[in-house]
């Protein structure tokens, strides 16, 4: 008689980690640039006017948004063609550099125009390397994953990227309690930067000894022989583009909501003491990165549909009544944060298998890169500077509504969604 014994399953936690800590450095940067941008925004524009610097300054946050959609296509084209891989070192070098560039430049005192034109092209830089680094990272993670498990895969993605965002947010923390507001301004923000270029050296020596994955190297041929493959999305996936931006759009309103313009909003706007802020997202967040692997592997079991209908109903139904909340009060902020990034993680747990599965290997990095980066260029890298906007004309809380509206739109999108729960990568 043959005594079948089932081999329990081993995450290959140090791959799953090297894969993912490229993103982990792409969001820490963005993360602190948002998140810091209250002290070093009169560094790079003209002193004399606060509110006109902030501005200035969220406008280059998002203009570099708008080069991600670029880098997704160039860096998304270049994975399906080259590599996983060698697309993922490229993508860490870029982001690194674009990190160090910005800790050491001239302030607006120093030379001029010459400073926001030099910290543009620092962030087109990191722009162009995120829009690439989300969609190969996410097509890595799930290309090695079993099928029953890419969910708990999938969820490592978030889990490097909440974990870098608390590093941010404890660092921003630590800072605005043993620094004075004008040391912060004069220098203090320029730490971050600095340890974002260490990160991204070991960034790159993890990831130098990744191996290729097997999915790419099967469908390599076929990749090469793809003309017009940005054209060949709509025409043969049109179903998947629109799904991609359509739920996209809600998670980059969550994301840029939570973990970028509820700081600066909380504390210009709402008059919110620093520390406080600092503190509670740094918890929110703890519990955000805690949440991610049951999370994954619960929409492993019971599928992602289910799942990512219940955040985005969850999310239009208490966006609006959190924001009465964002005000002057630890426990109040707490309570903002826990419950929004809570519910966020029903679906950043399982981001990069969602995403993958919607188109074949060779369009899965451009296809993601392209229609993802778009989405994100359009509603997140607009998210501060529009809440900054409304809330200089007294009507901050239109914006609240505007994401409510975003879930209820999501909603739709997802209940038309395929259910690819185990389903066999294309």
């Amino acid at each position: 008689m043959v005594v079948e014994t089932q081999v329990e399953h081993r995450l290959p936690v140090r791959k799953l980690f090297a894969a993912s800590v490229g993103n982990a450095l792409e969001w820490f940067d963005w993360t602190i640039y948002a998140t810091f941008s209250i002290y070093f925004a009169t560094a790079f524009f003209p002193a004399g006017n606060d509110a006109l610097a902030q501005i200035n300054t969220f406008a280059t946050y998002a203009l570099a948004f708008f080069f991600r959609p670029l880098g997704g296509v160039l860096l998304g084209r270049f994975a399906d063609l080259k590599g996983r891989k060698p697309a993922m070192i490229l993508t860490i070098v870029l982001m690194a550099g674009g990190s160090v560039a910005i800790a050491i430049l001239p302030t607006y005192a120093q030379v001029g125009w010459l400073a926001p034109i030099l910290l543009l092209l620092a962030r087109v830089a990191q722009g162009l390397s995120l829009g690439g680094e989300v969609s190969n990272a996410s097509a890595y993670l799930a290309e090695i994953a079993p099928k029953e498990r890419r969910g708990r895969y999938s969820a490592f993605f978030y889990i490097s990227t909440g974990s870098a965002v608390l590093v941010a947010s404890v660092l921003g923390f630590v800072l605005s309690k043993t620094m004075s507001k004008a040391d912060l301004s004069s220098y203090g923000w320029r730490i971050p930067f600095l340890l974002g270029g260490i990160l991204g050296l070991i960034g790159l020596w993890l990831r130098r000894s990744l191996a290729e994955t097997e999915q790419f190297e099967r469908n390599r041929e076929k990749a090469e022989k793809v003309k017009r493959p940005l054209l060949l999305t709509i025409k043969e996936h049109p179903k998947a583009v629109g799904q991609i931006v359509g739920v996209s759009m809600l998670s980059t309103l969550c994301y840029y909501t939570f973990f970028s313009a509820l700081t600066p909003f909380a504390v210009t706007t709402r008059k919110a003491d620093a520390v406080d802020v600092f503190l509670a997202l740094s918890i929110a967040t703890a519990l955000f990165v805690a949440l991610q692997y049951p999370m994954g592997a619960l929409a492993d079991r019971l599928g992602r549909k289910p799942q990512l209908l219940v955040w985005s109903a969850a999310t239009a139904v208490v966006i609006v009544p959190l924001s009465t909340l964002v005000k002057p009060g630890f426990w109040n902020l707490l309570v903002v944060f826990c419950v929004g990034l809570a519910l966020y993680t029903a679906m950043t747990s399982i981001a990069p298998a969602l995403m993958s599965e919607l188109f074949p290997t060779e369009l899965r990095g451009l296809g993601i890169g392209a229609w993802y980066n778009l989405t994100v260029a359009l509603f997140g890298g607009t998210a501060p500077l529009v809440i900054k906007l409304l809330s200089n004309a007294g009507l901050s809380t239109v914006f609240f509504w505007y994401v409510a509206a975003g879930a209820a739109i999501a909603f739709v999108v997802i209940s038309r969604l395929p259910e690819t729960k185990a389903s066999e990568l294309k």
